[in-house]
């Protein structure tokens, strides 16, 4: 937030302590912060790096290649940002990215006048470098009649950030719009000129989501460039040379048709995206001169004025709309499939001064995208709507950048993994040493050591390690697929396996979607009246006109739609909306209306009065969740006044109503429905006497018209859970998942659920955590309450703090609701990490804070799920560690996971195949790394006798034995069940370790026993020792530890197929089973019996010794019992019970140490007690 502060106000704080000659500069967005350094070339660096290029041979350019971060340091020195030719991009995330500083020509028309950057004094600030010497550099300011005016920017994710001398830095070019008030864009409906939305364009550039799409030539380079394929050129070259031919070519056959298949399917995701994505339609806009222009919608810019059709458009850009209603369908942003009804932005005088937002004015906001199902004008003009984004810099285009550049997966377990593999290459760093002494020793020639020293590297390093380890992920990704489940992100497969605390919304995601209606409880002279669970049977009232209007619902083809909960409340009435015409309209109720309701039938209604008067709806103010309310205004046909209805949350309703009006039984009648589970809304009416004429009505303030109102009643719904929910949630308490909920909904309405659904259990305690801001006469308070009543405090208090049940995690829950949730934020900081340990129901939470509980969850070291199905929860579903999207959409880029599912039985589905594949990808990676030392250990031992392994022999091992188990091995499924234990998300553990240590031990006895056996024979003859392989192959040795490792590699491939307690056992896997029996047949056959043909491909000598034979296949039985008794002894914890021996350390996770902690303070919290913030808390600086 400093960042975002400094920025707008004092960019040289964003210097911090760098010196006076370094450009440091953090960049504001929305959700990260970035570091730009600016570089400015060397000539004489940039020839010196020419000339290393030429001398390395090209080395140099590869090493730029790979980290360009080297070739801006290598040929550029620190500079002012104002002076840099490269920057340096330095995200949150600790990535680190290069871009050159690019000049464009422009016009003085194109000039961003909106940002501080006006023409003074015949001066212009923005701008930006000159066509002169390179000391204009530090002048930076232009003379408009001297110089040319030189654009400077760099390109950065699609989007492109300018120099603004004014601010002194280089930001994003939406910034240059961001001043815009509401006042500022209802200037622009006139819309643009044809020579001001040119020279806009210049700077905008067009209006397009362009998703890259590299030609196969140039993805070919990159591929090829790619430090893996260097290392296979590397390899087939040295084998080539050492006269392994045929091995050489099959790997390069192999390797080309990976690299064909990538490049395929790399290309073919870019174009699917691309055509998702990129969009150009047909738009009528409005001139400055009052002509209409059809053009492309890639011409558009900002401040340009677009006509919307009746019959809807597929919108192309961000725009607020400016009259009018569209009803749109965001399905694609949000995968909220339920349309939104979008209204004009406010135009009054004192709005007008409101800085627009596109987050602030949601409502009133056309997203690009989206589908406007149809628009609607009331005054005679046509809907208009002024573009305020376009290009990348939209809503949608936000998002496809997080797609394109996804923020770093920060998962323990792959860098774990990198670390091994430099721990492989000291393997072979050491073994070759060994190798070069023995070389030495038996006076091998030196071209000859150095190829086969250089071969021991090819060997231990596996190559293909990155993409065997992707083999569980993959298939777990299939059978998501099948189940309905859809995930953008495979990487976040396996962090699901470490899930340990998942957030749920409430409505449409725990509960049905639909909410039944339960009944009406009207106010009559302040006193609350016995619930009429009929809403047609009413009287002619305004509660019953109420009901029938304060909702977005419209007709689409003479079929209504709109929200659900609005829906069945309309339908409760059995009014329904009329299709009448504008000129009808007009005539009746003298102005255009947004939509009439009529009531049934006269036959259809009850026996007593009949309602007969249609009830025009006039203006509408849409929901707004950070209001928690909506509104509309109505009027009767005739000379009748307007009447305004209002629906929402109770307390806000009840708080902008005449307290005259209020019952004073509210509380208590509130809390007796929600406690219930019903879910409860305020109605409230105000009769507009001020207005006279129906022209003040669009300029109304909803302010004034939300104020003074008279209470009505509340409407009662029944908030029905899901059949699925209740087994769902036991199923993760019983797996050691906490559950959470987080809702928008009522807190004892949420409390009911959260007890029903079983996230609390019926012995359990809830604490309600009660904030109250500070104000000017007292500081921030906070106060813990017991959600019983009270009436035996101290026996409840003795129950709830009983010693001797362990940690009071099974005792307590804490609830909190928004407004208490931001005053811990703000002021009790210190406090927010023991409430969100024990926290697990957060109500009337809005959108950004649904976020900020998963970011703080996270801080904590959580791993974090959350799973939501509508457009409020797109940044928390973003934000978690595994977000799954309830949506009928295929796929959403509102989360990682998109799940057709309409309910949480998804959740422990997701959770068993991120188990699953996580201890997949730990099998395939030990077998790999143990299948490199195996092979490892098998050429030194051939070394020291100056042999090796023949070409097909490395053929067989690799490809028929070692290629056929990692791909196949990962294709077992997850446990039926939800264990109550983690997979461990490290490799580099104590369990992993010993298991590698172990085996690799057990593989080197094996092998050395096999050989010592075979040399002790009669027949033993040992081989030509004056020549080496493949000259002196076949020989005893050889073929004695070839088929003998042969075995070890099956063995590996069945002892880490752990299935227990994450997957199911081996033999579930059908095919993998029959391809082990296929392999350890056909060892058997190679080693018992090899024909004549077998034994010259292999190049295998002739053993005639059948008892020989017996004793190698005895051998590998042996090593199998041994093997599978070392993996048994690990995983059933003898390794964790040695630990235990010792003093264990502090977990190094904050919620764990937390947990601990408040196991331990029985006397906490304080119950009742008013708890103040203290002034070295509460003050905060941002």
């Amino acid at each position: 937030k400093a960042a975002t502060h400094w920025e707008k106000n004092d960019s040289s704080k964003l210097l911090g302590e760098q010196p006076p000659s370094y450009g440091t500069l953090q960049q504001a967005r929305i959700r990260s912060c970035m570091e730009v350094a600016g570089y400015q070339r060397v000539t004489w660096r940039v020839w010196l790096c020419h000339l290393f290029s030429v001398l390395t041979l090209g080395l140099l350019l590869l090493l730029f290649h790979w980290k360009p971060i080297l070739e801006v340091l290598a040929k550029c020195r620190p500079c002012p940002l104002h002076q840099a030719d490269w920057v340096v991009i330095k995200d949150s995330f600790g990535q680190q990215f290069t871009a050159p500083v690019q000049t464009q020509e422009i016009s003085e028309d194109s000039l961003p006048h909106s940002t501080g950057s006006r023409l003074e004094d015949g001066v212009n600030n923005v701008a930006i470098g000159v066509s002169e010497e390179e000391d204009w550099r530090d002048t930076i300011q232009l003379h408009k009649t001297d110089e040319k005016i030189l654009l400077r920017y760099y390109k950065f994710q699609g989007l492109r950030y300018i120099w603004i001398e004014k601010r002194g830095q280089f930001c994003k070019l939406s910034v240059v719009d961001e001043g815009w008030t509401c006042g500022d864009i209802h200037r622009h409906r006139f819309g643009l000129s044809r020579q001001d939305q040119k020279a806009k364009q210049n700077i905008y550039g067009p209006n397009v989501i362009d998703v890259p799409v590299k030609s196969y030539l140039k993805l070919l380079v990159e591929e090829v460039l790619n430090p893996f394929y260097i290392f296979q050129i590397f390899s087939i070259i040295l084998w080539m040379y050492d006269r392994y031919y045929y091995y050489a070519v099959c790997i390069f056959v192999i390797s080309a048709i990976s690299i064909g298949v990538s490049l395929y399917e790399t290309r073919k995701q870019s174009v699917t995206l691309r055509s998702m994505v990129k969009m150009t339609v047909s738009v009528k806009v409005r001139r400055a001169s009052g002509d209409e222009e059809l053009v492309n919608s890639m011409e558009l810019v900002p401040g340009d004025c677009i006509i919307i059709p009746t019959d809807g458009i597929l919108f192309p850009c961000d725009a607020a709309l400016l009259t009018g209603e569209c009803m749109v369908n965001e399905s694609m942003l949000t995968g909220e499939s339920v349309p939104v009804m979008k209204t004009s932005l406010p135009s009054d005088r004192e709005t007008s001064s409101t800085v627009y937002s596109p987050v602030d004015h949601k409502r009133h906001t056309l997203f690009c995208g989206t589908q406007i199902i149809q628009s609607k004008s009331f005054d005679g003009e046509q809907v208009i709507a002024v573009v305020t984004r376009t290009g990348f810099y939209t809503e949608k285009g936000d998002l496809i950048s997080s797609i394109l550049y996804p923020k770093p997966i920060g998962f323990r377990f792959y860098k774990d993994a990198m670390k091994f593999v430099l721990f492989l290459a000291v393997l072979a760093a050491i073994g070759d040493i060994y190798s070069i002494a023995i070389l030495v020793y038996n006076k091998v020639s030196v071209s000859q050591i150095v190829v086969m020293v250089l071969d021991l590297v090819t060997i231990v390093v596996p190559p293909a390690l990155p993409a065997a380890m992707t083999v569980g992920t993959i298939y777990a990704q299939r059978r998501l697929k099948k189940h309905g489940i859809f995930c953008i992100s495979p990487p976040r497969i396996n962090i699901c396996g470490k899930v340990k605390l998942f957030c749920f919304d409430k409505t449409g995601t725990l509960t049905e979607e639909g909410l039944d209606i339960w009944g009406v409880v009207p106010v009559d002279n302040n006193v609350f009246q016995p619930i009429v669970h009929e809403p047609r049977l009413l009287p002619e009232c305004p509660l019953l006109h109420m009901l029938a209007t304060c909702h977005a619902v419209t007709l689409l083809s003479d079929r209504p739609i709109g929200d659900p909960l609005d829906m069945k409340m309309l339908e409760s009435t059995g009014w329904f909306i009329d299709d009448t015409t504008d000129t009808q309209a007009v005539a009746e109720y003298g102005t255009k209306v947004a939509a009439v309701v009529k009531p049934p039938p006269l036959e259809e209604q009850p026996h007593g009065e009949k309602h007969v008067k249609k009830v025009g709806i006039l203006r509408r103010f849409p929901f707004a969740s950070s209001l928690q309310r909506m509104s509309v205004i109505t009027k009767q046909a005739g000379p009748v006044t307007p009447v305004a209805f209002m629906k929402g949350s109770p307390e806000m309703v009840a708080s902008l109503c005449r307290k005259e009006t209020v019952p004073l039984d509210f509380s208590e009648m509130l809390r007796h429905y929600t406690k219930d589970g019903f879910r409860v809304l305020g109605l409230a009416c105000k009769i507009l006497t001020t207005v006279t004429n129906l022209d003040e009505i669009p300029k109304l303030q909803r302010d004034f018209v939300e104020s003074e109102m008279m209470f009505l009643g509340f409407l009662v719904m029944k908030n029905v859970l899901k059949q699925e929910t209740t087994p769902v949630i036991n199923t993760l308490r019983n797996a050691n998942i906490r559950t959470v909920m987080v809702t928008g909904d009522n807190m004892l309405t949420a409390v009911n659920v959260a007890r029903n659904c079983g996230m609390v259990g019926p012995k359990e305690k809830i604490i309600f955590v009660s904030g109250s801001p500070a104000t000017r006469s007292k500081p921030a308070t906070l106060k813990f309450i017991l959600s019983d009543p009270m009436t035996e405090q101290q026996e409840l208090v003795e129950t709830l703090y009983q010693q001797g049940n362990g940690c009071l995690s099974q005792i307590y829950h804490f609830a909190v609701n928004g407004k208490s949730f931001a005053v811990v934020r703000e002021h009790f900081p210190d406090l927010l990490p023991r409430i969100l340990v024990r926290g697990t129901v957060f109500a009337r939470m809005s959108p950004d804070q649904k976020t900020e509980l998963i970011q703080s969850l996270q801080k904590l070291k959580y791993c974090v799920g959350m799973c939501g199905d509508g457009a409020n929860d797109c940044g928390a579903l973003k934000a978690a560690d595994a977000g799954i999207s309830l949506s009928e959409a295929e796929a959403s880029v509102a989360s990682p996971f998109t799940s057709k599912m309409d309910n949480i039985e998804c959740v422990p589905l997701v959770i068993r195949e991120g188990r699953c594949s996580l201890i997949t990808s730990f099998g395939v990676f030990k077998f790999m790394a143990l299948y490199s030392i195996t092979q490892f250990a098998s050429v030194l031992l051939l070394y020291t006798i100056k042999t090796n392994l023949g070409d097909f022999q490395y053929l067989y091992l690799d490809l028929i034995i070692t290629t056929t188990i990692a791909v196949l091995m990962g294709r077992t499924e997850p446990a039926s069940q939800l264990g109550q234990h983690r997979p461990q998300g490290t490799l580099i553990s104590i369990l992993v370790l010993s298991s590698l240590l172990l085996q690799t031990a057990l593989v080197i006895i094996i092998q050395t026993v096999a050989y010592f056996i075979t040399t002790s024979k009669d027949w033993f003859i040992p081989l030509n020792m004056t020549v080496t392989a493949p000259l002196n192959l076949p020989n005893y040795e050889n073929t004695a530890v070839f088929c003998v490792s042969g075995y070890q590699y099956i063995i590996l491939g069945v002892v880490l197929s752990k299935g227990y307690p994450f997957r199911k056992p081996l033999y579930t896997n059908v095919l993998f089973l029959v391809a082990l029996i296929i392999l350890t047949a056909l060892m058997i056959w190679i080693t018992v019996y090899p024909l004549a043909f077998m034994r010259k491909i292999l190049t295998l000598a002739y053993i005639e010794d059948i008892q020989f034979k017996m004793i190698l296949c005895g051998i590998a039985a042996i090593n199998f019992f041994t093997a599978f008794l070392l993996e048994t002894v690990i995983d059933e914890g003898l390794f964790q019970c040695l630990r235990r021996l010792y003093t264990r350390k502090e977990s190094k996770k904050p919620y764990k140490r937390l947990e601990k902690d408040l196991c331990q303070q029985l006397s906490w919290p304080p119950l009742n007690d008013v708890i103040q913030a203290t002034s070295g808390v509460a003050i905060r600086i941002s």
